[in-house]
């Protein structure tokens, strides 16, 4: 995702006073800068950065989400849980911004073409050592976990 792009939107739904999404789309923008300025490009912001800060702000959304009581219950009292749906509408939304992930097909197929030697070995952790450093942001550390314990079998 392009940063210009987040800002764009976030304009967007300012110009159309939609509060949840700009909040949410801000959130976005803001840990984006923050990410850039830590690690020393604050005037170039990277698309692999923006990627990063969007996977890693649905992660603790839905954590937040895990923590929260959600039954239905709670769903009906939205004056007293007023966060259980606006996580639910933030997630919504970060996942329009966030990268096309792999599938466990795709990450079997590029486990046995790239790294055939590693995967050889049948070993877990060597070839988890090796995969993860290249699969970082394109495929969720679950999958990856998933395929290669396929492949060790």
């Amino acid at each position: 995702m392009q940063f210009e792009t987040l800002q764009k939107d976030m304009i967007a739904a300012m110009k159309a006073r939609d509060k949840v999404r700009k909040d949410a789309i801000s959130t976005l923008v803001s840990a984006a800068k923050k990410a850039a300025i830590d690690e020393g490009c604050r005037d170039d912001i990277k698309e692999e950065l923006v990627n990063r800060v969007i996977l890693k702000e649905m992660k603790s959304v839905k954590e937040q989400r895990r923590l929260h009581p959600t039954g239905s219950f709670f769903l009906t009292l939205p004056v007293l849980f007023p966060a259980c749906k606006i996580s639910k509408g933030r997630y919504d939304i970060f996942a329009e911004y966030a990268p096309q992930m792999m599938s466990a097909e795709e990450v079997e197929a590029y486990i046995t073409e790239k790294f055939a030697d590693v995967a050889a070995s049948k070993n877990k952790g060597q070839i988890m050592k090796a995969v993860m450093p290249e699969l970082k942001g394109k495929a969720d550390g679950s999958v990856i976990n998933q395929v290669v314990q396929k492949l060790c079998q």
